[in-house]
């Protein structure tokens, strides 16, 4: 199950169907993890002369004393260190007693500049704070800067929310079983897992997928069947057609960069409606990109009758003021049932904020539009306030419930994105980068996601598609990266992703 996500609550429940079932019990199962870790520590650290492994109490402490004996059982120097005894009558226990390495209090453990550490502390079960001896332990690895494999996770990472409680490990390989847990790829958890390895132990796929996971990592086995196909007699208007608002005279730029990034991602048509002052600043930077004037609700009705586009892209270059809200919150009330998708991005999300919020919820739920919010963490605080971070210290969570309450698919920006569907689905993003920390990049993904909405893609996948496109294309343009890259550098993604057309490609009707 390469991509699903289970919370730890849900690894639990997995793996007492998997024991239940057979045909690995409970040891059996600890035994196959640790073994699964012991081939990690050989196959990334042969040259290791010392191996220490630190081992809690509970069933994370047992995989550690497997390893210990596995590693032991071929000849290497292995120490154990122990915060506590295991729980009594449990597998860890069972594991410890067979383990012929003898243990050392962990409060005696000093990291030495020739060994490995095995982290068996706490897995991704792990619900409060790390303090005292163990606390000791995990300051003593990350001043020394050995290397460190995690079972599970790092210990002091939150499998369900990626934070840290206490203080955490800093590991250089982390092998965890099955699944990932969002504490692997939410921050700062995933920065702390260093090199990820999912190990089979012996759970068969089909009790993960009986366990009804909605959270995935992003990537293209998950939306690459919903993209959208060249049929031979495609023309401009059945590729979609995707309208972008524009700001005023000083503020077409972040238009453009939303429209050139449709125009890439496949929509046939684009237009830039502007209003009547920034006319001439846009018609100056246009060419393949359409422009109309729209100075009012009456224009955008008249363009909506005529062109029937497929999506709207409201917010890149906008005022964050009334004016915008209302605006936004009379397209909602419109496009309900018109096959139109509204992707509400930048200073559009912060103008709704305050008064006009439920009011334009209540018409996106009401008239079943198809709507994407795509705020960063300052947005979606002002968007959603009972859902903040000090409230909700879940990315993932608050991704969700915002979806959920809003009635629209919202996709959390930043370098762990994450994308939530008013159903409950959701989605890890895990090839975020750095570059796109600059002005403008968030435009463009907007652009994308307008487009592959218009291309017919379902708004949940076409947002999931766009944030991994978006990102991959920022990855292989690499440093140096302005917004303005993005467009062309999505050119290389695309010849990867999209099928060849079928056929002779239509002509341009219309």
């Amino acid at each position: 199950m390469p991509d699903e996500i289970l919370t730890p609550a849900q690894m639990a429940e997995v793996d007492a169907a998997a024991i239940a079932r057979g045909p690995f019990d409970g040891p059996h199962l600890m035994q196959n993890a640790g073994t699964a870790v012991a081939g990690v520590v050989l196959a990334r650290h042969p040259q290791a002369a010392r191996i220490d492994v630190l081992c809690g109490p509970g069933n994370n402490g047992g995989d550690g004393y497997v390893v210990a004996a596995q590693l032991a059982g071929i000849g290497l120097d292995v120490a154990v260190w122990a915060s506590a005894e295991p729980r009594r009558g449990s597998d860890a226990e069972k594991a410890a007693a067979s383990c012929p390495v003898a243990s050392w209090p962990l409060a005696d453990f000093r990291p030495s500049d020739i060994s490995v550490v095995v982290d068996a502390l706490y897995g991704a079960g792990l619900s409060k704070p790390v303090e005292g001896v163990d606390a000791a332990a995990i300051g003593h690895c990350n001043a020394a800067g050995v290397p460190v494999v995690a079972v599970d996770l790092p210990s002091g990472v939150s499998g369900l929310t990626g934070q840290v409680l206490g203080t955490a490990m800093r590991a250089a390989q982390t092998v965890t079983f099955v699944c990932r847990k969002p504490g692997h790829l939410l921050h700062p958890g995933r920065e702390l897992c260093g090199e990820i390895i999912v190990a089979g132990i012996g759970i068969a796929d089909a009790i993960v997928r009986e366990s009804g996971p909605t959270v995935f990592e992003n990537g293209p086995s998950r939306w690459r069947r919903s993209l959208p196909r060249l049929a031979a007699d495609t023309h401009k208007y059945r590729r979609g057609h995707v309208g972008v608002f524009s700001g005023g005279p000083s503020a077409t730029g972040a238009a453009r960069l939303a429209a050139m990034g449709a125009a890439r991602a496949g929509a046939g048509a684009v237009t830039v409606l502007s209003p009547g002052a920034a006319l001439a600043v846009n018609a100056a930077h246009l060419t393949s990109i359409m422009l109309r004037r729209a100075d009012g609700l009456a224009d955008v009705e008249a363009f909506l009758a005529e062109r029937r586009p497929r999506a709207l892209v409201y917010g890149p270059g906008l005022a964050p003021d009334a004016s915008t809200a209302a605006l936004l919150v009379t397209l909602a009330e419109r496009l309900g049932g018109s096959g139109c998708a509204l992707v509400v991005d930048a200073s559009a999300i912060t103008a709704l904020a305050g008064a006009h919020t439920e009011a334009f919820f209540a018409a996106v739920k009401g008239g079943e539009t198809e709507v994407v919010l795509t705020p960063h963490e300052g947005e979606f605080a002002r968007l959603f306030p009972d859902l903040a971070a000090e409230r909700q210290p879940s990315k993932l969570e608050r991704a969700r419930l915002a979806a959920a309450h809003a009635g629209a698919t919202v996709i959390l920006k930043g370098a762990d994105t994450v994308i939530a569907a008013p159903d409950g689905r959701a989605a890890i993003n895990s090839n975020g980068t750095p570059l796109l920390a600059t002005a403008g990049s968030g435009d463009v993904l907007a652009g994308i996601a307008g487009a592959l909405c218009a291309q017919g893609m379902p708004t949940f996948d076409a947002a999931c598609a766009a944030v991994w496109m978006h990102a991959e294309a920022a990855r292989a343009f690499g440093p140096g990266l302005i917004a303005e890259d993005l467009p062309q550098a999505l050119v290389p993604v695309l010849h990867r992703l999209f099928p060849a057309p079928a056929g002779r490609q239509g002509g341009d009707e219309g």
